[in-house]
């Protein structure tokens, strides 16, 4: 048995309702790490998505988080944050999404972001397109670097020195227009889909933050790759290079001097 975009955007909004409800509450929070947050309110999307994929789909790999990774069939396995953007949530800044994916045989099927604060759902099958709100999206045609709005992230383990992306983003603000840091790699990469950001790169993100994201970029017409420009980019340590097809390449040159992470 296998679940359709409508299950997933059914599910999605749901958990995106559940953090509305406790948006701008005083909140429960721990630390991961020194600057890595996680609330109740990461716990309780959380446990509802869980509850209702395991009922449903009770066989299925489910990916998430905070409870790691759960064990079921490989061929069906679901990747789920369901609060990407804690710190922007924790602070009242409204940057945050829930973020889910399906997919079937190590390939993403099926994908959705919801942005509850702005009512903006983002949804993907893998061959029909992309879609946002059900209007169908489309990357960006901006063809150079001077001309483009790019979007990145940092790591939240600062013990690696050489990963922390300074030097990236150090090079690219001399070249673009602008760069955004968002706080919310679904989020981030569901704007790219849409084209109001023109591409998004990061190192060492988690497979549960860009696994939707991926699809609905792909599905926008973009091309998304790691940083050495394969396109099996789905492992670890998940880097990826996320943009219009134009652009991709320019924004590969440009990272070429980290390319071996």
């Amino acid at each position: 048995m296998t679940p359709n975009l409508d299950y997933l955007i059914h599910i999605a909004q749901q958990a995106g309702e559940i953090l509305m409800q406790g948006y701008l509450q005083k909140h429960e929070i721990r630390h991961k790490g020194r600057i890595d947050l996680v609330t109740e309110m990461d716990t309780r999307s959380e446990d509802y998505l869980l509850g209702e994929i395991r009922r449903d789909f009770k066989d299925h790999t489910i990916i998430t988080e905070e409870s790691g990774h759960l064990d079921g069939l490989e061929d069906h396995c679901w990747f789920i944050d369901p609060l990407d953007g804690t710190a922007n949530y924790a602070h009242g800044v409204p940057i945050f999404s829930v973020t889910v994916a399906y997919a079937y045989r190590n390939q993403v099927a099926l994908a959705v972001t919801v942005d509850p604060s702005r009512a903006h759902c983002f949804s993907a099958e893998r061959g029909q397109g992309a879609f946002l709100n059900g209007q169908p999206i489309h990357v960006s045609t901006t063809q150079a670097l001077v001309d483009a709005m790019l979007v990145t992230g940092f790591p939240t383990d600062l013990k690696d020195p050489t990963k922390n992306n300074l030097d990236n983003f150090s090079r690219f603000l001399k070249n673009v227009q602008s760069i955004r840091r968002l706080g919310s790699a679904a989020i981030d990469m569901a704007y790219v889909a849409a084209g109001w950001l023109d591409g998004y790169w990061e190192i060492g993100i988690h497979p549960w933050d860009i696994a939707a994201g991926t699809l609905l970029v792909e599905e926008a017409g973009g091309l998304v790759t790691n940083l050495q420009g394969e396109e099996n980019y789905f492992k670890s340590p998940y880097s990826l290079i996320a943009t219009n097809p134009v652009l991709h390449a320019k924004m590969r040159t440009m990272l070429q001097v980290t390319d071996d992470r």
